[in-house]
């Protein structure tokens, strides 16, 4: 019996990822790990162009097929990490992304993936999250910030930054497929984190700490937020 067969019994469901160059790899596979073990799920990668992905420290990533040959999907798993820049300026993916939404069951965006979703015009009206050092740009799409790891409005599951991906997931699982099933994989997977230390936010890590991060994220936060800037203009948004 499969791990699927085991967390209960459901309607399958069409998973697809999008991969790209210079994502997080964990916002990728740690939502895939969840998102597999839904009950007769299919999980598959797309990319713009065939060939590996390398993510933003170098780990190679091969997607199944290309974004045109993907199907419906049922669930439209969205990572983020530093490449999210190019995606936010590339019409193909964005309308890949829109269309595909609008038949989704689900949008599961992570960490920066909020941001591609933004300029996918997604946002607009929308409760939303994502990583701590872009959370002030989602205004700039349209939609209202909300300090929480999880943030679950309509069809829409944002999540802030890369681990939360797997909260996001397990969130979207219970949603999907019942809180039993979401139970069963957390279970399967012995989801329970206990880390040496409480400085997974900005409010709880040391001052100096939070400084540093925001030293080394201070460059690729203002260009992303020339870009959100510019972007939302050509959406006709007003912040």
């Amino acid at each position: 019996m499969t791990a699927s067969e085991q967390v209960g019994g459901t309607e399958p469901l069409r998973v697809g990822t999008i991969a790209f160059d210079e994502m997080d790899q964990l916002d990728l596979t740690g939502p895939f790990e969840v998102l597999s073990r839904l009950p007769g799920a299919t999980c598959r990668i797309y990319a713009k162009s065939a060939g590996p992905v390398r993510d933003v420290k170098g780990l190679r990533i091969v997607a199944d097929s290309v974004l045109s040959e993907a199907p419906q999907l049922d669930v439209l798993h969205i990572p983020g990490g530093f490449g999210q820049e190019a995606l936010m300026d590339d019409a193909e993916v964005l309308d890949w992304v829109a269309r595909q939404a609008a038949g989704a069951r689900y949008v599961l965006s992570v960490c920066t993936g909020a941001l591609i979703c933004g300029a996918a015009g997604l946002l607009k009206g929308k409760r939303a999250t994502t990583h701590w050092a872009a959370h002030h740009l989602l205004p700039l799409f349209g939609a209202t910030a909300v300090p929480a790891r999880v943030v679950v409005d309509g069809a829409l599951v944002s999540t802030a930054g890369v681990t939360a991906g797997i909260d996001g997931a397990l969130r979207l699982a219970a949603l999907a497929c019942g809180e039993d099933s979401a139970k069963a994989i957390q279970l399967a997977m012995q989801y329970a984190p206990d880390p040496p230390s409480d400085s997974g936010t900005p409010e709880s890590a040391p001052p100096h700490i939070v400084e540093g991060a925001r030293a080394v994220f201070r460059g690729i936060t203002e260009r992303r937020e020339a870009t959100a800037r510019r972007i939302a203009q050509r959406l006709g948004l007003s912040p």
